[in-house]
């Protein structure tokens, strides 16, 4: 009864701590890490941020998912970060690297001129989807789905090339800490969604 009793004493604690670690990862946020550079300059491969699970996504939201199944190079268990440029129902165009969302001109001033003009090129949802040949082929964002774009436009395979994130597939909204990066890489991830 002593050997059961010390047992339990160090047993209870540790099942304790890894119910709450899986209950926190599953609602609350885990960390991630950027793997690659098409989210550079606001995020560079390797760093480490927070992906927060109840936040609601916006436009302009830096996000996780989990990439198989909507880019069909992408393996088993890997995971993308990218921009929420368009929500469900939102006609997106880009015209001489200038985003049109809605026919609202979306201010980019989180990426470079060049990526903004060159680097994004001229296309609408349509013909990218006629290009592309997509499941989905209208001119707006499916219900239930977002269209994303990486930050470095002219490297990023993102929603440009194999369509629209399933909601389903989030994971997360992305928040670099306080103590990581500059002042106004942090601004560029945490605070432009709209």
């Amino acid at each position: 009864m002593k050997i059961f009793r010390s047992i339990m004493s160090w047993v209870i604690p540790v099942l304790v701590a890894v119910i709450l670690v899986l209950l926190v990862r599953t609602y609350l946020f885990e960390v991630v890490k950027v793997s690659g550079d098409s989210m550079e300059p606001n995020l560079v491969n390797n760093e480490r941020m927070f992906a927060i699970k109840p936040l609601k996504l916006k436009r302009l939201s830096v996000i996780v998912f989990d990439a198989y199944g909507e880019d069909p190079t992408a393996a088993k268990n890997t995971n993308y970060v990218k921009r929420v440029i368009g929500l469900p129902g939102d006609k997106v165009v880009s015209k001489n690297g200038v985003l049109y969302v809605n026919h609202h001109k979306i201010n980019q001033s989180f990426i470079s001129e060049a990526e903004r003009t060159s680097g994004t090129g001229n296309w609408s949802l349509k013909s990218l989807s006629k290009a592309g040949n997509w499941h989905y082929q209208g001119s707006r964002v499916p219900q239930g789905h977002y269209f994303v774009l990486g930050d470095h436009r002219s490297i990023s395979e993102d929603g440009r090339a194999w369509g629209y994130v399933n909601a389903k597939k989030v994971m997360g909204v992305v928040k670099v800490p306080f103590w990581q990066g500059t002042k106004q890489h942090r601004i560029n991830v945490n605070d432009l969604a709209k």
